[in-house]
């Protein structure tokens, strides 16, 4: 879907708001970033229980593989926010943690969350709900 946009060219960074959706379909960052050449940024909220999602995961008849998954997506770094209590966590590909944290500086209007991610909440919590809810 990335590589066959119109708009491919021009993206310059793909951000995501975690790396599982939808009762846990897992995003493979590494798989992602090697078929679309395009750097990836993870950003979370609070730094993930493992424990609880592996507990979880087995659950799922393919478990073990959305484990593997998210154990290779690298290491999970604290950017400190400008406030005491707006640390977020990422992950990475494709970038350095240098300009990481420039991308989050021009694209983040409100905190650390970078507005694209923002605004992309506000919009999906909006179509689902009718209207947006929790934090963004």
């Amino acid at each position: 879907m990335v590589v066959n946009s119109k708009h491919y060219s021009q993206i310059k960074v793909i951000m995501l708001d975690g790396i599982t959706y939808a009762g846990f379909n897992v995003i493979d960052i590494e798989k992602l970033y090697r078929e679309t050449g395009i750097p990836l940024i993870v950003f979370m909220r609070s730094y993930p229980n493992f424990e609880k999602l592996k507990s979880a995961l087995k659950h799922f008849p393919d478990g073990e593989k959305r484990w593997k998954i998210i154990e290779k997506a690298g290491e999970i770094y604290n950017i400190a926010g400008e406030k005491e209590r707006s640390s977020i966590y990422i992950q990475k590909i494709g970038v350095s943690l240098e300009n990481v944290g420039k991308i989050i500086r021009l694209t983040s209007t409100r905190g650390n969350i970078p507005e694209p991610l923002r605004v992309a909440h506000l919009i999906a919590t909006g179509i689902i709900l009718c209207e947006p809810r929790g934090k963004a």
